[in-house]
């Protein structure tokens, strides 16, 4: 019972650790890009989806590694913004691809 305890754990641990690296990577994307380019293709303001970020990371440390369901709001939040948000900021910040 104690190995099957400890492979819980270090799944959990590693989940955990992903989550919290792609908030990390969300959140200085974030940073990087220009105020308007989050405008100029109708999505939140920039400084709103810091705090967004921001708060989904310090979720994330909180609830380091034991994944609740605040950390759950944390990845989804960090979710949106990749899949969504981040491929539309790219492309009006450097034009469309051929």
């Amino acid at each position: 019972m104690e190995q099957v305890f400890g492979l819980t754990w270090w799944i959990m641990a590693a989940l955990w650790l992903l989550a919290i690296s792609a908030t990390v990577f969300a959140l200085v994307h974030a940073v990087r890009q220009r105020s308007d380019a989050f405008t100029a293709v109708d999505k939140l303001t920039k400084p709103i989806w810091l705090g967004i970020l921001g708060v989904a990371a310090l979720l994330l440390l909180v609830t380091a590694p034991q994944l609740g369901l605040l950390a759950f709001i944390s990845i989804i939040a960090t979710g949106i913004y990749l899949a969504d948000v981040r491929p539309k900021v790219d492309e009006v910040q450097r034009g469309p691809r051929w």
